[in-house]
């Protein structure tokens, strides 16, 4: 399985911007999938929302609760981010997910068997 996130971008604070993971190679149906982000100049990864192989929310960073939405099409073998209201704490790496395993449901980095590249937000004042 390949994943490739894409939709990244600059936006002025206020804004939205809706970020895709395309899979490949394989099928999304079966994997828990997340979305995993690395701000500038910290070290490690903060997962931001997870959605399950049934479509259940399993995990949601609390700061993006409410503005943020995961969603997934298994049919399509996608995973979309929608993202409104940034704000310039959003600024990061964002990074697509998949688990396989039932340990890896709320996306805890050492259950990932499949990452992305990444697409890169920035959001300005």
């Amino acid at each position: 399985l390949k994943l490739v996130e894409s939709g990244g971008g600059l936006v002025q604070a206020g804004g939205s911007l809706t970020l895709s993971c395309a899979a490949s190679g394989g099928t999304l149906e079966g994997y828990h999938i997340g979305w995993v982000r690395q701000g500038p100049g910290r070290k490690e990864r903060e997962k931001v929302l997870c959605i399950s192989t049934l479509g259940r929310v399993t995990y949601s960073l609390g700061p993006v609760e409410g503005r943020f939405t995961i969603s997934r099409d298994d049919a399509q073998n996608m995973v979309y981010l929608q993202m409104t209201d940034l704000q310039i704490e959003d600024t990061a790496v964002y990074y697509c997910a998949a688990a396989e395993r039932l340990g890896g449901i709320s996306c805890d980095a050492g259950w990932i068997d499949v990452w992305g590249k990444g697409t890169s937000v920035t959001v300005s004042s």
